[in-house]
């Protein structure tokens, strides 16, 4: 299956990050605006435990979106412990909002929640700016 190229939507680019890839303001965002929508093919509840994918997003308790496609430009957004966006939910779609005025040339990132971040990132240490600033 071959992937689509991403397209990359007004305002922001992907570039190295400290955590690998990461997606990055390319023009100013003001609090509250929305960024991205974080899009992809749904799985179904059992697919969700056997898949080994790292981009899944519940939607609700009937809908998980697999990101994992890099068509979907929201999932080089990186986890933060200090983050400058929130993901919303919205009549079953995942959109990003920034939570904090965002500077052009700032990452993007938010918080991936207890459990991602237990089970993929405390195992190998939080290279987030506010953790591996200590």
């Amino acid at each position: 299956m071959q992937q689509k190229k991403p397209v990359y939507p007004e305002g922001v680019v992907v570039k190295r990050a400290s955590a690998g890839l990461g997606l990055f303001a390319s023009r100013p965002f003001k609090k509250g605006e929305r960024i991205i929508e974080y899009v992809g093919r749904v799985i179904s509840t059992a697919e969700e435990y056997t898949s080994k994918s790292k981009y899944l997003f519940e939607v609700n308790k009937r809908k998980t979106i697999d990101g994992a496609d890099r068509s979907n430009v929201a999932r080089y957004i990186n986890h933060s412990c200090r983050p400058n966006c929130e993901p919303e939910i919205e009549r079953g779609r995942v959109y990003v909002d920034a939570i904090k005025s965002i500077k052009a040339g700032e990452e993007l990132s938010y918080d991936y929640g207890e459990e991602y971040f237990n089970e993929h990132i405390k195992p190998h240490g939080c290279r987030c700016v506010k953790c591996g600033s200590k």
